[in-house]
């Protein structure tokens, strides 16, 4: 698509080019210089542009954008949010089954504005990642992550709510649409989320969220205080543009943007199965309980 910061570059080269290579034209009622001719045709082709990709997004019956699907990220983000490079996986017996692929990141600016000391935390979260990520433990992942695990999640979206339901772990959050800001009665895994529409983006601010779930493997992390400010736009009829901005003062020191695409899953009876982790979890949390276990371990 076009950009009108391009419109007027153009404009402004073709002006240039025009007052160099051909000699001024004396001004008259009836003429107009060429480059203003192209100036404007293509301020046209945008508008029609835009409004083309305006009306090519699924729409609800009330006119609002359709997010219902079945959606999915594709990106390396749930390893690190962060650019990082390939390196060992924690089993290394694994060899490059379980190794870590590169990743450019999802981070604007590639890197979080930690605090020196929440930085810290960081690097040491990111040490024994294998033992302390939540998400190993099958634990609910939060938000954003939820948004970019390997696993796809559906969108059921109604006038008054939008649910999201994941296949990692069974997850799901219940999206509030237009209704009055309410307070948490708890903090959760998944947060309160509240939403609104500004034009064709479905904003959704997301609080509450208990402190223990991390933002990726890498081990980056947050505190109780996160706010989370999600944004989902079409770029087209099988792409969503997902935004979100994350502030937390007690371990960041300015808010933060991570942005990617989720592209809706086109698969001949596409659905989300069945990832019940708990069980794959099980001798990892209790085994240490089994009847006959040491129990000096």
């Amino acid at each position: 698509m076009l950009r009108a910061e391009a419109c007027a570059s153009i404009f402004s080269k073709r002006n240039i080019q025009n007052s160099e290579e051909m000699p001024m034209l004396e001004p008259t009622r009836h003429r107009t210089r060429p480059s203003l001719i192209r100036f404007a045709l293509c301020i046209t082709l945008l508008s029609v542009s835009s409004l083309t990709a305006a009306q090519d997004i699924p729409r609800t019956a009330d006119g609002r954008p359709d997010f219902n699907g079945i959606w999915q990220a594709i990106n390396t983000a749930n390893w690190d949010v962060e650019p990082h490079a390939a390196s060992f996986g924690p089993l290394v017996a694994a060899g490059a089954i379980g190794a870590i692929p590169a990743g450019l990141g999802i981070v604007e600016g590639n890197e979080i504005p930690y605090t020196p000391e929440a930085r810290a935390q960081q690097q040491e979260n990111k040490s024994d990642w294998l033992a302390n990520d939540p998400l190993v433990k099958c634990y609910m992942p939060g938000i954003p992550r939820a948004n970019y695990l390997p696993f796809p999640f559906q969108i059921v979206q109604s006038t008054d709510h939008i649910i999201f339901a994941y296949e990692f772990a069974s997850a799901s959050r219940i999206v509030y649409v237009d209704q009055p800001d309410f307070e948490a009665p708890i903090l959760s895994w998944m947060g309160h989320n509240l939403a609104r529409y500004e034009g064709d983006t479905l904003v959704i601010e997301v609080t509450d969220q208990v402190p223990e779930t991390w933002l990726d493997h890498a081990g980056n992390h947050h505190t109780d205080a996160l706010r989370v400010t999600e944004r989902y736009t079409f770029v087209g009829p099988n792409v969503i543009q997902y935004e979100a901005i994350l502030e937390d003062p007690n371990v960041y020191t300015r808010p933060w943007k991570v942005s990617y695409p989720l592209y809706r899953r086109l698969d001949d009876n596409m659905q989300l199965l069945e990832f019940k982790c708990v069980e794959f979890t099980e001798e990892l949390l209790y085994g240490h309980l089994r009847k006959g276990a040491d129990t000096n371990d």
